[in-house]
Formats: C-alpha cells, sequence, structure tokens
C-alpha cells in the first residue's frame, strides 16, 4: 500500500533567514525585517530572533510550530511550557516567521531556544538560538 503522503506533490522548504530581526508586529502581513545572522542572542530587552522559511507546495496544510525556551518562569515561578500552536499555509508559496523576544527579568532567558516547524509529524525547519548576557556577546563579537 502507497503512503498518501508520498502520493501529494513534493514539499520544498528554503530557510531564507535566521537571527536578529525587526520587531515583529504579530497582526501584521508584513514580516519582520532580517537584520544579522547568528544563533547566538544577547540578552537584551525587546531583541527579536528567530527565522524566516519559504514553504512552497503545501497550500491548505497544517504546520505546526513550537519554540522551546529554557525555563522561563510564571508570574507564580512556575516554569512555563513550551509555545507551541498550528496554522494553515495560506498560498503554495507562502513565507512564514517563527521568533520571539527578550523580556524581563532575562535571567531565566538565559540558554538554548529550540524552534521548530512540523508539517505531518515531519520536521521541515528547525533552529536553535543560545541566548546569552549581553556583555558575553559583546566581548566575543570583538
Amino acid at each position: 500500500m502507497r503512503d498518501k503522503s508520498l502520493a501529494k506533490k513534493k514539499l520544498e522548504v528554503r530557510m531564507r533567514t535566521f537571527g536578529i530581526h525587526s520587531k515583529w508586529e504579530s497582526g501584521s502581513k508584513d514580516l519582520p525585517r532580517f537584520i544579522h545572522s547568528t544563533t547566538t542572542i544577547p540578552a537584551r530587552v525587546d531583541i527579536e530572533f528567530g527565522f524566516i522559511v519559504n514553504i512552497k507546495g503545501a497550500k491548505n496544510q497544517e504546520m505546526f510550530f513550537c519554540i522551546d525556551h529554557p525555563g522561563i518562569q510564571d508570574d507564580r515561578g512556575k516554569t512555563r511550557a513550551p509555545f507551541d500552536g498550528s496554522v494553515y499555509i495560506k498560498t503554495n508559496d507562502w513565507n512564514f516567521y517563527l521568533g520571539d523576544t527578550i523580556w524581563l527579568p532575562l535571567d531565566d532567558k538565559l540558554g538554548p531556544w529550540k524552534m521548530w516547524l512540523e508539517i505531518d509529524d515531519n520536521v521541515i525547519a528547525e533552529k536553535t538560538f543560545d541566548v546569552v548576557p549581553a556583555e558575553e556577546d559583546e566581548a566575543s563579537s570583538t
């Protein structure tokens, strides 16, 4: 028996950018502007980081996304679950941004942030960003 997913048109995924981007407005149709390619993110309030992918051949398919952060705590001191959800791909040539930003307090934002996208239980794009104290990042770039 042939797997139905193999009968579908081949999905094409290309990571267009990853790293630091301009602030993203979730209600906007515009994707954030790319600033700098990196996987090391300085822990500064309001810095925006993540990736933009281009997906071809997947219109109307459901795509799952997840941001697994390093143990951010809620107001009661409990570790928050990873941020996840799903969206339906709107066109056959679609750009999608997955990212986050840093807020106070900074301490629980430090560490690896793994971000990924899945279609039909297959990871189609992933990247891990290491959020470091801002001074450490500045020292390594000189």
